[in-house]
């Protein structure tokens, strides 16, 4: 193999990459969100600078369960965990604080490209097969499970403009790769944005949500204090790609 050719190299393995180039697009992608408000604190220990906290609705969190059937290049899966709302340069936006996942391609692929902050665990996002009027979130991590979310299944139709819009709000990373010798040769505050959304119906009704602590899945170090709101909707949308906003290393 030339060097050229290794040079047009996308991802590793350079014969058989973990995960296709893109453009990465989402049908029927699932959401259920819930809004809580957590520890200033605990908020303060998690979020890195330059980014500051939005407070203006209190120290909110948003705990999510996110099913995703039908996405280009990494597959049918589901995905759980927490967003903060933050501010950068004055400007608002959501920092991604955790994720976990079952889906090996979307792992490798959203850590090495964007800096997602990935692990591999066992999350659940469906109907309750017994009591069918129920949104089931379940987020399991090995044996245990960290993280139990219900809401009513769509009790009260929302507009779904003011989601959408939502949806177009600047999203923040934290890509840190280690070089050969364990030291970070990446150190990154990375942007991205969702783009060509379309929000197919959306929902509010009564939600709950418990955490449990573990020590790799510490999703109950951002404890729930007081849950504010609920948000269950559909949606297609494309992943655009990343910008670096702020090199820690420079």
């Amino acid at each position: 193999m030339k060097i050229e050719e290794v040079k047009k190299s996308f991802a590793m393995p350079i014969h058989s990459p973990s995960f296709s180039k893109g453009p990465y697009q989402f049908r029927d992608r699932e959401y259920l969100i819930i809004n809580y408000e957590t520890d200033l604190e605990a908020l303060k220990r998690v979020v890195p600078e330059p980014l500051e906290l939005d407070l203006t609705d209190g120290p909110i969190v948003k705990y999510e369960f996110i099913n995703m059937p039908d996405s280009d290049g990494f597959g049918s899966y589901c995905e759980s965990g927490q967003v903060i709302p933050v501010l950068f340069n004055k400007k608002k936006g959501s920092y991604v604080h955790l994720m976990f996942l079952d889906d090996i391609a979307p792992i490798v692929g959203g850590r090495e490209i964007w800096g997602f902050p990935k692990k591999y665990a066992q999350p659940q996002f469906r109907v309750d097969k017994i009591n069918k009027d129920c949104l089931i979130g379940i987020l399991k991590y090995g044996e245990l499970e960290v993280a139990r979310a219900t809401m009513g299944y769509k009790y009260e139709q929302l507009d779904t403009k003011p989601v959408q819009e939502s949806l177009g709000q600047d999203n923040f990373l934290m890509k840190v790769i280690p070089d050969v010798d364990g030291s970070p040769i990446i150190c990154q505050l990375v942007k991205y944005n969702l783009i060509n959304t379309s929000v197919k119906e959306a929902w509010t009704g009564p939600v709950g949500l418990q955490l449990f602590s573990h020590a790799l899945a510490p999703v109950a170090d951002l404890p729930v204090k007081r849950i504010v709101s609920g948000l269950h909707f559909k949606s297609n949308l494309t992943i655009s790609k990343g910008e670096v906003v702020f090199d820690y290393l420079k």
